[in-house]
C-alpha cells in the first residue's frame, strides 16, 4: 500500500516531494495515473493520504466518503486522507494557499473584478478564493464557456484583476499566454498558478507594465504545508511556507550574469557554480559550440545579424532550464525575446567594471575605448533595466563572489 503522494495524469514538472519532505517525516512519492486507475486507487482505499492534481480534481470530490466544508465551498477537492475506520475524507488546501499567495504578491481582489480564465478545479479554487476576499464582480473565461476570450476583451476589458488557472505557458511549452494583457487597460495586479516556468509569460508582461504579480510557487507550497498538517495531525507553522518558498526558489532559479563585454561574466560565473554546486554554462561558449567556430569568425563569416539569431535560440533554450549559473554575452539584453527567455526562471545580476578596465583583444564590438563608451551609453540603460541587482567587479575578485550570491538569494526570497 503506498502512503503518501500526489497523483494526477502528468506530474513531470512537480516540486511536490522535495517541499513535504520538510514537512513531515512520511514517505511522499509522485503517482501518474490515467483516470480509470485513479478511480480505483480511491475505491481501493490503498493509500494513507493523496494531493490530487490536474485533472482529477472534480472527480476526488465524487468520490470521498466526507468533505470538508471547504471542499464543499470550493467544490473540488486537492488532499485526501483515509481515516482510521476506512472511509476518504477530502479537503481543499488550495484555497488557502491561494490567498496567501494573492496576499503576498499585493494583488488587492476586495472590491475588484477578477477575472478567471480557465474553468476546471484550480478555477473553482480561485473563483471560491476571491468571493472569501470580497471581490465586486467574478468573471470566468474559457473557450467553451459562455465567456469565451472574445467576449473578454469585448465586455469584460474593464478586468481589474486577472487569475490564470489554464496550463497555457507552462514548462515546456513556455511562452504561451492565454491573454493580451495590453488589452485589459484597468489592470491593478495578476496572478498565475503555474509555477514552472518561475514567470510565466503572463506574469513577464503584467510586470513590464509594473503590476502586483506572482507565479503558482507560494502557492503550491502553502497548500503542501495545510496537506502536511491533514497528513501528521501536527499544527505546521505558517512561517514555514515562506522558508520553504525562498529556500525552493534559490535553488532552482538560474543565476544570470550579464553585463559589458569582458565585465568578468564567466569568472565570476564559473566561481559561483562552483561555490554554489551548480553547473555553468557560458553562452559564447554554447553559441562557439553550435557554429562549430569561434565568434569572431562568426561575425568575419556570417555577420552579426546571424550571430545575434544563434544566441538567441540558445538563450532561449538554456532559459528553459533550472538551477544552474549563466553567464551571458555582452548584447543578450539587446533583444527583448532574450531578456524575457532570461527572466523567466533567472534571477538577473549585472556586473559593472570601469570601462578603462575592460579588455578589448578578440572582442569584434570592443575596438576602442570610444567604441566601448558608445557601447555603454546605448546599452547602460537597459542593463540597469533588467537587472535585479548591481553587482561591482572593480573590487577584491571573492568580494565580487560574495556580494553576487547574496544579492541572488535576496533577489530570489522574493
Amino acid at each position: 500500500m503506498m502512503e503518501y503522494g500526489l497523483i494526477g495524469e502528468k506530474l513531470g514538472h512537480s516540486y511536490s516531494v522535495p517541499i513535504h519532505a520538510q514537512l513531515g517525516d512520511y514517505d511522499y512519492r509522485l503517482y501518474e495515473r490515467t483516470e480509470a486507475a485513479f478511480e480505483e486507487l480511491m475505491r481501493r482505499r490503498a493509500f494513507k493520504g493523496l494531493n490530487v492534481t490536474i485533472p482529477y480534481k472534480q472527480l476526488a470530490l465524487r468520490l470521498c466518503d466526507a468533505l470538508s466544508d471547504t471542499a464543499r465551498e470550493v467544490g473540488s477537492v486537492n488532499t485526501v486522507v483515509r481515516r482510521e475506520d476506512g472511509s476518504l475524507y477530502g479537503h481543499n488546501t488550495d484555497i488557502g494557499g491561494f490567498i496567501a499567495l494573492a496576499r503576498r504578491a499585493g494583488v488587492e481582489i476586495t472590491g475588484k473584478k477578477a477575472v478567471i480564465l480557465g474553468s476546471g478545479g484550480t478555477s473553482l479554487t480561485a473563483q471560491a478564493a476571491c468571493r472569501r476576499l470580497g471581490a465586486r464582480e467574478i468573471v470566468v473565461v474559457s473557450r467553451r464557456g459562455p465567456v469565451d476570450y472574445d467576449a473578454l476583451y469585448r465586455d469584460h476589458a474593464g478586468a481589474e484583476v486577472l487569475i490564470n488557472t489554464t496550463p497555457v505557458g507552462m514548462y515546456p511549452k513556455n511562452g504561451g499566454r492565454a491573454v493580451e494583457i495590453e488589452r485589459l487597460g484597468k489592470l491593478t495586479g495578476a496572478l498565475d498558478v503555474i509555477y514552472n516556468p518561475d514567470r510565466t509569460a503572463l506574469i513577464l508582461d503584467a510586470e513590464a507594465r509594473g503590476l502586483p504579480c506572482a507565479g503558482g510557487l507560494y502557492m503550491l507550497v502553502g497548500q503542501a504545508r495545510e496537506a502536511a498538517e491533514l497528513f501528521t495531525g501536527k499544527p505546521i507553522p505558517e512561517t514555514e511556507t515562506a522558508r520553504i518558498y525562498r529556500q525552493l526558489r534559490g535553488e532552482s532559479l538560474n543565476l544570470v550574469l550579464i553585463g559589458m563585454p569582458g565585465s568578468g561574466k564567466s569568472s565570476v560565473g564559473k566561481a559561483l557554480a562552483a561555490a554554489m554546486d551548480r553547473p555553468f554554462v557560458d553562452c559564447d561558449g554554447e553559441i562557439e559550440r553550435r557554429a562549430g567556430k569561434a565568434i569572431p569568425a562568426i561575425f568575419a563569416d556570417e555577420g552579426e545579424a546571424a550571430f545575434r539569431a544563434l544566441e538567441s535560440e540558445v538563450i532561449a533554450d538554456l532559459g528553459r532550464e533550472k538551477g544552474a549559473v549563466i553567464a551571458t554575452g555582452g548584447g543578450a539584453i539587446l533583444r527583448e525575446a532574450n531578456v524575457r527567455a532570461l527572466r523567466q526562471n533567472g534571477a538577473v545580476l549585472l556586473l559593472r567594471r570601469d570601462l578603462d578596465a575592460l579588455p578589448m583583444d578578440g572582442r569584434p564590438l570592443s575596438k576602442s575605448r570610444e567604441a566601448l563608451q558608445a557601447m555603454w551609453e546605448a546599452r547602460g540603460p537597459r542593463y540597469l533595466r533588467v537587472a535585479d541587482a548591481v553587482i561591482d567587479n572593480n573590487a577584491a575578485f571573492e568580494r565580487t563572489v560574495q556580494a553576487a550570491r547574496e544579492a541572488f538569494y535576496e533577489a530570489a526570497g522574493h
